[in-house]
């Protein structure tokens, strides 16, 4: 697919649990999220479709999901290797990160 002049977007989506990242009115991609026992929020998964990968979307929706996660006082707990690779290279003022005690990176 031919680089796209559509604008990207985040947009968080409670009743599917995930950040999504859209080009233009297309959904491209997500990050997914759960609750643990403790509240905290839990990314295991995050997503890019192969039309759109090579664009630098799994760090803009990651990169808005942190920060929102940042803004709300959520504690977030990186189980996808994408996440903590993130977090990792990454300073998101505010946000409370739970490493847990194993978690890979690619």
């Amino acid at each position: 697919m031919p680089a796209s002049q559509d604008e990207i977007t985040v947009t968080r989506n409670d009743d599917e649990h995930r950040y999504e990242v859209y080009v233009g009115e297309t959904l491209a991609g997500f990050t997914e999220f759960s609750l643990d026992a403790r509240g905290r929020h839990r990314y295991p998964h995050t997503e890019v479709d192969p039309a759109f990968r090579g664009r630098g979307l799994a760090g803009i929706v990651i990169g808005e999901a942190m920060a929102d996660s940042a803004r709300r006082g959520e504690t977030v707990v990186p189980l996808c290797p994408v996440v903590a690779r993130y977090l990792g290279d990454n300073e998101i003022p505010g946000l409370d990160v739970h490493w847990p005690s194993r978690v890979s990176t690619p």
